[in-house]
């Protein structure tokens, strides 16, 4: 009998800057990532909770409700599911921030795809094996 193949990764990625969400996505989802994505924390809010993600990147800088805040959403309800944070104009006490506030890291735009699929899998991989093991 043959396994079946694994379930394919779900990612929420919540960013307001729509062209990188949009290559974002198209690059993941290429890897077999399935991706939803939200422009804004309300949004990623409620869609974080209708679905369970496997994992979620978080902009820390959005307007109107920026990614701690939405981190403090997604710890309060399902601390379990592993956020990275990510930035392109943060500073290292706000980076650090979200660290404390529960984030597994923070991490700069831009960044290789190949390092960003390893961190992805490595926190899906330590969720699992927490829940399983």
């Amino acid at each position: 009998m043959v396994n079946p193949s694994p379930a394919p990764i779900e990612l929420l990625l919540v960013d307001d800057e729509a062209d990188f969400v949009s290559v974002l996505s198209k690059r993941l989802e290429k890897r077999g990532i399935r991706v939803t994505a939200c422009l804004s924390g309300s949004d990623a809010v409620q869609e974080f909770l209708k679905k369970d993600f496997d994992v979620i990147l978080l902009d820390l800088k959005m307007e109107f409700m920026d990614g701690i805040e939405v981190l403090k959403v997604v710890k309060e309800t399902k601390p379990h599911i592993p956020v990275f944070m990510i930035t392109g104009h943060g500073s290292v006490e706000e980076a650090q921030l979200g660290v404390d506030c529960g984030a597994v890291e923070c991490l700069p735009k831009p960044y290789e795809i190949q390092d960003l699929l390893q961190k992805i899998q490595e926190a899906v991989s330590s969720r699992k094996e927490s829940i399983h093991g």
